[in-house]
């Protein structure tokens, strides 16, 4: 028999993408599985994307900006599925999603049944104008669908179980807070120092807390609210660097680094394949320093040669006024990666030595270690202060976000 049309038709594949899912332990829920097995992904894309490429595990875009980027997409499936495990949504329970693509929305609308809500916001009226034709021609009229400004939530839904937040976001609005029940969660991608963690977030006291906390990267959140990270180019857009702290670089001075010599210097430290979720602490912990910190992101096809970040879109980097070092690394062996610093400008050979004191600093007393703790205290509020343990704090709008690490000695 052949089955090359039935393997090719949205229903298996469908099928095919909830199975990979559930092997790669993204979906760990029957719940959820199902939903994924549900819902019609390819009737939530432009009609340009062929059914085969709206069941792959990667974000679709349904819009971009005058410059080409991204400004909306149906975001990848593993990480759609991570966060709505980590939302935990039973039938009945009252979500607030912002930021509409549709397809995310009918996900939801699955798990909370006929007797949920379920209502998405978004700022740009053509995204919630095909959000709305998307949700109709797959069969989710009951969702609702709200043009207007997500930092502000959505009062008239309130109380919510669940705020599912789609977009990279600087800051946690007070609005949300305020609109979440007691026991409630939210879901957001929370950029800190250029790097940004999907955390799920929960009360405690007067602040809130993750249980659990994931690298990942989203389109930045959009009007006036919006807190983004600067963004410098160095190169046009082939090297930018990004900031979120409020220091002073000279751009022309870094530009012309670029030109000098590169300094490349490599540490004892390797990591395997296998370990890859190393990196979302070592990120983490080379941002949680007391130093000038940036990220670099970079066209590689169009800066081969001159630099090799380990992370093309958001790569660790120290700076000061007209010098950088950034994280790199080579391969050794068949399975083994070598971490080390590339440096430009009159301070690498300072900048690349400390980056490389904190690598070690990471792999002797964090690598190994529990995940450091990450919360968020309201404006007029101070998190407590770390005694015997590193501790980052992150100044925002409305919050303070704090990154907490263990005794180093509790890695020993």
């Amino acid at each position: 028999m052949d089955t090359t049309v039935e393997s090719t038709t949205p229903d298996r594949l469908r099928a095919e993408l909830a199975a990979t899912l559930m092997a790669k332990n993204w979906i760990r829920t029957t719940a959820v599985e199902r939903a994924f097995w549900t819902v019609p992904r390819h009737l939530f894309v432009p009609d340009t994307v062929t059914p085969e490429q709206a069941y792959e595990d990667t974000i679709v875009a349904t819009k971009r900006g005058p410059d080409g980027k991204t400004t909306s997409s149906v975001s990848a499936p593993w990480l759609q599925s991570f966060m709505l495990e980590e939302a935990g949504l039973n039938p009945g329970a009252r979500v607030l999603e912002i930021g509409s693509g549709g397809y995310q929305a009918a996900l939801i609308a699955e798990l909370v049944g006929p007797n949920g809500l379920v209502v998405t916001v978004d700022i740009d009226a053509e995204v919630t104008g095909l959000a709305r034709t998307y949700l109709d021609r797959a069969g989710y009229p009951q969702v609702q669908v709200v043009h207007g400004d997500g930092d502000l939530g959505h009062p008239p839904g309130a109380p919510y179980d669940a705020i599912i937040i789609t977009m990279e976001v600087g800051d946690v609005s007070p609005f949300w807070v305020d609109q979440l029940t007691p026991d409630g969660r939210i879901i957001l991608p929370l950029r800190m120092r250029t790097l940004t963690r999907c955390l799920t977030l929960h009360r405690r006291d007067d602040h809130l807390a993750a249980s659990r906390f994931l690298q990942c990267g989203f389109v930045p959140m959009q009007g006036e609210r919006s807190q983004l990270a600067r963004r410098i180019p160095l190169r046009g857009n082939d090297i930018v660097l990004l900031l979120d702290d409020p220091v002073d670089v000279d751009s022309n001075a870094l530009t012309a680094a670029l030109d000098g010599p590169r300094v490349d210097v490599w540490s004892p430290v390797t990591i395997t394949m296998q370990e890859l979720e190393s990196f979302e602490s070592l990120h983490l912990w080379l941002s949680s320093q007391p130093w000038p910190f940036g990220a670099l992101a970079v066209d590689r096809q169009r800066t081969e040669g001159l630099v090799d970040p380990q992370d093309r879109f958001t790569c660790p980097t120290l700076l000061t006024a007209g010098s950088l070092a950034y994280l790199t690394m080579r391969k050794i062996d068949d399975d083994r990666w070598q971490f080390g610093a590339h440096g430009f400008g009159p301070d690498a050979h300072t900048l690349t030595a400390d980056l490389l004191d904190a690598i070690a600093a990471w792999d002797s007393d964090y690598r190994h270690a529990r995940a450091p703790e990450i919360t968020v205290h309201p404006d007029g509020t101070t998190p407590p202060a770390a005694t015997a343990q590193p501790q980052l704090v992150v100044a925002r709008r409305h919050t303070a976000i704090a990154v907490t690490w263990p005794p180093a000695e509790s890695s020993r």
